[in-house]
């Protein structure tokens, strides 16, 4: 285990306090450790005098002992609950998470072509995009895509993640010198739980994992214009004393996505040299409340995406820790008209080869013909909404497409105020 076992001591009473468990089977599950483990806590409380005996409860259909804690029991989990408000389950040792994230490492997969093109089937991309991506997906290392917007490059950067498929365990909580750490989080995490155990077995019939983990699908963080430096630090509760894993831990053995960088407040030069250590060696560096600092692996495949040109954002030192840059162009005439095939058939809208004459004769050349992944949509669901609201059955016209088109840009002029 290589938790303090005062500490363990300590987190048994605070969940018996808080939750008011009182038997071994029960308070087995909460603080995630087997049933014989739980009981050894157990004895140990009552031999300090913190907990005693109740007796059968034969009344509720249990022949299980049960317990309560005594008086001194009660004055330690307050004192306890004053130094740190945690309890629940057991957190994982940081050594043992170490141990944990390199069997599980994600630059042990290995993504082969027919993967990455059908977690992208839906997207309609270039063959030499799939090959520029596969390689970089499988290193496990950092992916810079950039390009104009609106050609996917998020799209992109979710398929990346649905390609990976395989399922981690994600602790609910990690030590480190005396201080609990939150990693598990479900608004980050998928669970993929299996069949539960019964916890009054002392045997575990159907093999599962470690309970101090959670199974999971291998993470994503999606984060855009709102990430700053801040949120890649511990996050400290004053009031629970207790730390919440930063972004980039809860995404370890998974995908960490910077969406449109360089909207953000920080610039995308900082962002880089925050990470300049865990890119390049796979460690990260975080702070406690006192200062002290200390090692976490840094396990994460960081995608970031960008309408900029990279040269615009970074320097040459910057670029070169970033090991693959992807450009994301517009599709080609013949993919757009595919595009906006594709999504006027799921919108229900006909075809009119007069309107998309006159769209790409008459509209497009005014843009110097630059197409984007974006625009079948807007123009499409434009002339839907025109239907609805005219009350007339889905149809294009160029009509209709002209004034589409007039909502999709914003004329150039200067408005006098």
């Amino acid at each position: 285990m290589a938790l303090p076992i005062p500490m363990m001591r300590d987190i048994l009473i605070k969940t018996m306090f808080r939750m008011n468990l009182n038997h071994v089977s029960t308070l087995s599950r909460a603080v995630c450790l087997p049933v014989n483990v739980t009981q050894e806590l157990l004895d140990l409380a009552r031999s300090h005098l913190l907990l005693e005996a109740t007796g059968s409860l034969t009344a509720t259909g249990s022949n299980e002992m049960g317990y309560q804690l005594t008086d001194a029991g009660r004055a330690r989990a307050q004192d306890a609950l004053r130094q740190s408000e945690y309890y629940g389950a057991m957190p994982v040792p940081l050594s043992v998470y170490r141990e944990q994230i390199a069997r599980q490492s994600i630059r042990n997969i290995q993504i082969t072509r027919d993967q990455l093109t059908t977690a992208m089937g839906h997207l309609i991309l270039p063959p030499a995009l799939i090959s520029n991506l596969g390689p970089a997906v499988s290193s496990g290392r950092s992916i810079l895509m950039y390009g104009p917007p609106g050609n996917g490059k998020s799209s992109i950067s979710n398929g990346i993640r649905d390609a990976l498929g395989d399922r981690i365990y994600v602790p609910r909580a990690v030590e480190y010198a005396g201080q609990v750490i939150t990693v598990y989080d479900p608004i980050v995490h998928a669970s993929a739980e299996d069949e539960t155990q019964d916890p009054t077995s002392l045997r575990r019939t159907t093999g599962r994992f470690d309970t101090r983990y959670v199974r999971c699908e291998r993470p994503t963080v999606i984060t855009g214009g709102e990430l700053s430096l801040s949120m890649l630090d511990l996050v400290y509760n004053p009031v629970a004393r207790t730390y919440q894993a930063p972004l980039q831990m809860k995404s370890t053995g998974g995908i960490f996505i910077v969406d449109d960088l360089g909207r953000q407040a920080e610039p995308p030069q900082a962002l880089v040299n925050r990470w300049i250590v865990p890119l390049e060696e796979s460690r990260d560096i975080l702070a406690l409340q006192s200062g002290e600092k200390f090692e976490v692996p840094f396990d994460t495949l960081v995608i970031f995406s960008t309408n900029f040109h990279p040269n615009a954002i970074f320097d040459q030192a910057a670029l070169r820790r970033i090991f693959y840059k992807i450009k994301i162009d517009g599709p080609s005439q013949a993919d757009y008209l595919k595009i906006f095939s594709i999504v006027a058939r799921k919108k229900k809208m006909p075809l009119d080869e007069a309107t998309l004459i006159h769209l790409l004769n008459d509209l497009y050349p005014t843009i110097d013909n630059v197409y984007a992944n974006y625009q079948p949509v807007f123009l499409i669901d434009q002339m839907v909404s025109i239907c609805e609201f005219e009350g007339i059955p889905y149809q294009m016209s160029p009509a209709l497409i002209d004034r589409a088109w007039a909502n999709m840009f914003v004329q150039s002029e200067e408005i006098v105020r």
